[in-house]
């Protein structure tokens, strides 16, 4: 018997429901199956050889529902979930049968789930087991991560689909022909649909993968929640798109080498720009100083970016820190080569030799420099040990920097002095008790130097940002920040050209890892001696006066910003520190480019990109300036901000009434006029679920 001729669905009206009957006492009456039970079932085999065989179970006797026995003689309950992976409901299975698989609770949203409800999956949906183990197989061979929702009663099928649609997208497929009869009754719901001149799964049949499909200029690939709104009208000054990145800052290779990897990653360009600035800065802090004033400060910088789970920081990073990746991993083999060494010399020695061994050859310590997954306390150890001088705690994933031990702890306000410290001035102190027989005696670290560039998702990045220990202490203060837009839902994928076309073929970035490697690795004779012998920093200088005075210029026009009334009389703190940030920077573009001296135009692009990263806080705050918008176009700027990456984008009315921006917020009859007058003008939807009020927001906004 094939696995097709298998499984049919149960649509028997008629079958009694499990209403009057608990879904864990029925669950109890059950026990895991053997496999002399279903050794012959093609599709309970097939279930357990992907790892799903915990959602089949052997039934010990008979039950009841509504007063009927339901005869378990031959069947096996397959376990169905909601949208919470939770078990909420019973497929009655018949061994090696073509009878229909018999729901417990036919009207209840469920479906068997294989693979797992992960947010970092896709979900596909469909209407027979056969069709869901033949998909995850042939999805899974080609390497994609899904998950795959069966929907045992295809008259549920959509029913099955809204519910899961309301935690994320779901997937569904089906031939153009077919096409009226999954768009329409799932429009408006989160829903993608991937319509298609042949059956899926015979296109795989055909050995084309996934991507083939797609690229096939007759697919058709809609989004059933965008599709279900209208375009909405535009607003003068609509400020909930993010502030433009400005390009033209950079110059020359690095501005090919942006966007480059925004090509090949699909990212926006702000993310690329943020990541070029994080390989310049981990690479230019070993090296050069910035001038600021009568000073020079360290060339490190604290970038923090938004970007979405699956929204290409992984893929940035690896192409703007390829050689730093490299470098640290030769660094590392050597210290593997020179820890075996040690190890097998001190092994050779015994007594007094021995010792004099270990009192002379100090065991050889990890170089890493680059931290992904660390904690505070162990970055400040390494430098307090002298195991680094210059480091980079450059992360995709910034939720470890952000909620970690050490940012929720008691401690926290410490480590933040001393990130500011390290920043401000190269200095780590890390006071403890001496007490301990193991203690170490060092306590301080000079002319150290860490560089943070941290990724995150905005429910990551909001509070923090908003928190006010990180402001309070001058961190968040010191940060070039960018939330760009999300760009998933409008990469192409299917462009021959693109798909020929492969990033380390491209001449741009073969340049600019040429140049990274050179300056990763440069000659003793290039860099300054200090009195002690040792290779010291170069000091960044004015390439003339004129270069200084635009400096200045332009620290006194933000001076004046600050003013009450100013645009950055609310983020005063952040404000102060534009034109230091902006030193670095212009240091860093001159040591890029082997110049020991800032120009005018180091500056005036330098102030570019700080004042970017200025109107991303004051949008990422909702400190808009008085009078710049009116108040539709605040709420509607206010409610994307809050509704993006929801799925669907949705607000609770009673959030909205106490967190919207003034004058709205706690006054409803404000509130209520400028909620008419944005659905009025397609920006949201009001409706009522049950006792609760919501505001649903248009998708388009979010690419408007």
């Amino acid at each position: 018997m094939s696995i097709k001729g298998a499984i049919m669905n149960n649509t028997d009206k008629t079958k009694p429901q499990a209403d009057d009957k608990g879904l864990n006492t029925l669950l109890g009456s059950t026990k895991q199956t053997t496999d002399k039970i279903i050794a012959n079932d093609e599709v309970l085999t097939s279930l357990i050889a992907l790892g799903q065989g915990d959602r089949i179970r052997q039934f010990d006797d008979n039950f009841y529902i509504s007063g009927e026995r339901v005869d378990t003689a031959g069947k096996v309950a397959l376990i169905l979930s909601d949208n919470m992976h939770q078990p909420n409901n019973i497929g009655l299975y018949t061994l090696n049968s073509d009878k229909p698989i018999e729901v417990t609770d036919p009207n209840q949203p469920c479906a068997f789930v294989i693979g797992n409800l992960s947010l970092d999956s896709e979900w596909y949906a469909v209407k027979s087991l056969t069709e869901g183990i033949e998909l995850y197989r042939q999805l899974g061979s080609q390497g994609l991560k899904v998950t795959i929702l069966v929907s045992i009663n295809p008259f549920h099928f959509n029913n099955m689909v809204k519910h899961f649609a309301e935690v994320k997208q779901v997937i569904v497929t089906a031939t153009i022909d077919k096409k009226d009869e999954i768009t329409k009754p799932l429009l408006g719901v989160n829903v993608k649909a991937i319509l298609t001149i042949f059956d899926l799964l015979l296109s795989f049949d055909n050995e084309q993968t996934l991507d083939d499909v797609l690229s096939d200029p007759e697919t058709i690939v809609k989004d059933l929640l965008a599709d279900a709104w209208g375009e909405p009208e535009t607003l003068a000054t609509d400020t909930s798109k993010p502030t433009p990145y400005p390009i033209d800052a950079w110059d020359g290779l690095l501005k090919k080498v942006i966007i480059a990897v925004s090509y090949y990653a699909q990212v926006p360009l702000a993310m690329a720009g943020q990541c070029v600035l994080g390989a310049l800065a981990h690479i230019g802090q070993q090296f050069v100083n910035a001038p600021h004033g009568d000073r020079h400060n360290p060339a490190s910088l604290i970038l923090v970016t938004e970007g979405e789970s699956g929204s290409g920081k992984t893929e940035t990073m690896n192409l703007t820190h390829l050689k730093i990746d490299e470098h640290e991993k030769r660094q590392y083999q050597l210290y593997l080569t020179d820890l075996e060494t040690w190890e097998k010399d001190k092994a050779s020695l015994t007594g007094k030799e021995r010792q004099a061994f270990l009192d002379n050859t100090p065991k050889p310590y990890n170089p890493e420099t680059v931290f992904k997954d660390a904690t505070i306390e162990t970055i400040l150890d390494k430098y307090v040990n002298l195991e680094i001088v210059n480091a980079s705690w450059a992360t995709d994933d910034a939720a470890q920097f952000f909620n970690g031990h050490s940012m929720t702890s008691k401690t926290a306000g410490n480590a933040l002095t001393s990130f500011t410290d390290l920043y401000s001035g190269g200095v780590v102190n890390r006071s403890r008790s001496q007490k301990n027989a193991f203690a170490n005696p060092r306590t301080k670290a000079f002319n150290a130097r860490l560089t943070l560039m941290l990724m995150a998702q905005r429910i990551i990045l909001e509070p923090a940002l908003s928190d006010p220990l990180l402001n309070g202490q001058g961190f968040l203060a010191r940060a070039l920040i960018a939330c760009p837009e999300d760009l998933r839902g409008y990469r192409t994928w299917n462009d021959p050209k693109r798909k020929d076309d492969k990033a380390h073929n491209n001449p741009d970035l073969i340049a600019y890892w040429s140049r990274c490697e050179s300056l990763l690795n440069p000659s003793p004779a290039n860099l300054p001696i200090a009195p002690n012998g040792e290779p010291e920093r170069i000091k960044i200088q004015w390439a003339d006066s004129r270069a200084k005075q635009v400096f200045d210029d332009h620290k006194q026009a933000i001076e004046n910003r600050q003013r009450k009334g100013g645009i950055f009389a609310t983020l005063k703190a952040y404000a102060s520190r534009m034109a230091e940030n902006a030193s670095r920077i212009a240091s860093l573009i001159a040591f890029f480019d082997e110049r020991t001296s800032i120009t005018v135009d180091d500056v005036t692009r330098a102030f570019m990109l700080v004042e970017y990263s200025t109107a991303e806080r004051l949008r990422y705050l909702d400190a808009t300036p008085t009078g710049e918008q009116n108040d539709s176009e605040k709420l509607s700027s206010w409610l994307v901000d809050k509704a993006k990456g929801k799925n669907p984008m949705i607000l609770n009315r009673t959030y909205i009434y106490n967190g919207a921006p003034k004058p709205m917020r706690k006054n409803n009859k404000i509130l209520q006029s400028e909620l008419d007058n944005l659905e009025s003008m397609g920006h949201i939807k009001q409706a009522d679920e049950g006792k609760r009020k919501v505001i649903y927001i248009n998708p388009k906004l979010i690419t408007a």
